[in-house]
């Protein structure tokens, strides 16, 4: 048990570690859509890279932290029931929902990235756009990524749900919420 709890861990670590990293993308796009509306706006000019830049840094930032968001439990989830369920119901629901739901989607999204990323790597691909950046391949990778770190979060779910199940919750890591530094009072912190 204690080598599931590891594993729960560093996917975690991992995700935070990444997450913290990538988000700092969120202040380059701001940054560059700021210079590129000052351009075009006062100076009456625009280089086509800058805008392919902030679009290019916002797709990176946004699919290089979803496994960060998983962690933080900050995705969208429509919890009527599973509030109120025991941290037992709460581990089935999200066994069963990691299993049926989340490990088949990425599987989806992978299965389809992986012939479109390695096309655009073949090709080095660059923005469609004249005068636009190149290394679109390089963006494109983060299709895989997203399903990397989405995939790897899903893993430290269901095996902290295993762990809850197994009754060796208190082999289990800190929550979710509170390991991505968010308060035990949380809602998003009660198992």
């Amino acid at each position: 048990m204690q080598v599931l709890a590891s594993l729960v861990r560093a996917i975690s670590a991992m995700n935070r570690i990444i997450g913290l990293v990538f988000a700092w993308l969120a202040l380059a796009v701001v940054l560059v859509c700021f210079v590129v509306v000052v351009q075009r706006y006062v100076f009456h000019t625009t280089f086509l890279w800058m805008q392919d830049l902030y679009v290019w840094l916002g797709g990176a930032m946004f699919t290089a932290v979803a496994g960060f968001a998983m962690l933080r439990d900050d995705h969208v989830r429509v919890d009527i029931l599973y509030r109120a369920w025991s941290q037992r119901g709460k581990a089935i629901a999200d066994l069963v929902g990691v299993a049926v739901f989340l490990f088949p989607f990425i599987a989806v999204i992978f299965a389809y990235a992986l012939p479109y990323v390695s096309r655009s790597w073949r090709l080095y691909e660059g923005s469609a756009n004249i005068g636009g950046m190149p290394g679109l391949f390089v963006l494109k990778s983060f299709i895989i990524v997203f399903c990397v770190v989405v995939g790897l979060q899903g893993l430290a779910w269901a095996l902290r749900a295993i762990l809850v199940l197994a009754g060796a919750s208190t082999c289990c890591p800190k929550t979710s919420a509170t390991a991505a530094g968010r308060s035990p009072n949380d809602p998003a912190a009660d198992w």
